[in-house]
């Protein structure tokens, strides 16, 4: 009898082995892969004094754990290292980046209907409210076909440009378009779709431009020549796309873009050599004129960040 119990009690622990051997030994865990909130969304934020653009991507790591990226109003893509999202709630927390404070910038918003809304404490402290809708792929079917080109500028005046806010310090020389100081920034009348771009510019030692595509997505035009290539230095999609190269030259000298930009897709040529070929930019840049991506918009050259000069600014727009 005791031989027969003690058999028992060897089959059922065997049983037991074998059972622990073919479980999973990482049980399944809560997925967020069909989190409504995944993807790219495009906000517009209420600051009181103006209304300003700002982006969020949402993005899945793993099996549970969704993380991201964040532009304000200004500054680069910054990496937010856990979003959360629970019952259409979703907030995050993310540090400072160009202010000097150390309080981290907190982002709470409600999705209903396929839209955000609520609010952002910034860095400063300061609330504001905001709205967003989920950014538009912008894919296009067929390959574009391309018009005559225009020119931006006429070498003469400042005509079919406009400042972005009062006390333009932009004037036209002898086919040149100069910012001589720090100011506004200056944009063209015109709004374009898909467009290939040809622009010449020139600045003194440590200076900073940018050329804005759709007045949105900024190629950065800096003083970096001989540094090592990164998104937000010369030729970067500022904060997003880094160049293969560096090709910027002594500050002094004539540069140039040759810029193709149909969708999301952008090539950059810089001083003649292919630097960015053909990649997608997943969203405004810090400093875009708004988030509407799926609208045309105008080509905007910054000037609030030193001295700048451009000229041969040539736009050749799809049919």
């Amino acid at each position: 009898m005791r031989y027969r119990q003690t058999l028992a009690s060897v089959v059922v622990l065997c049983l037991a082995i074998l059972s622990a051997a073919y479980m999973d030994p990482f049980p399944a865990s809560p997925t967020q892969a069909d989190a409504p909130i995944i993807g790219r969304w495009d906000l517009t934020v209420n600051m009181g004094y103006k209304v300003a653009p700002s982006w969020l991507e949402v993005k899945l790591s793993g099996v549970k754990t969704l993380v991201g990226y964040f532009v304000a109003d200004g500054g680069s893509a910054r990496p937010i290292s856990q979003v959360s999202w629970k019952e259409g709630k979703v907030s995050f927390s993310i540090p400072p980046q160009w202010d000097r404070t150390d309080q981290q910038m907190v982002f709470d918003g409600t999705l209903t209907n396929g839209r955000l809304s609520g609010t952002i404490l910034s860095s400063k402290g300061e609330k504001h409210t905001f709205t967003g809708e989920r950014a538009p792929l912008l894919q296009r079917e067929k390959p574009p076909v391309w018009g005559e080109p225009v020119a931006l500028f006429n070498g003469k005046d400042t005509k079919g440009w406009h400042a972005d806010r009062p006390g333009n310090q932009w004037v036209a020389e002898n086919g040149v378009l100069k910012s001589p100081r720090s100011g506004a920034n200056i944009i063209t009348d015109g709004k374009y779709h898909d467009f290939k771009l040809h622009i010449e510019f020139r600045y003194p030692k440590h200076s900073n431009s940018g050329v804005y595509l759709r007045g949105r997505y900024e190629v950065q035009v800096e003083d970096n020549w001989g540094m090592e290539p990164a998104s937000t230095l010369f030729g970067g999609i500022y904060g997003f796309l880094t160049p293969n190269a560096m090709m910027a030259k002594a500050p002094g000298e004539w540069q140039s873009f040759d810029v193709t930009l149909v969708g999301r897709l952008v090539t950059v040529v810089a001083n003649g050599k292919p630097v960015i070929i053909e990649q997608a930019i997943p969203g405004i840049t810090g400093g875009a004129l708004d988030s509407r991506e799926a609208e045309p918009g105008p080509i905007m050259l910054q000037g609030d960040h030193g001295p700048v000069e451009y000229r041969n600014i040539l736009l050749t727009p799809a049919k």
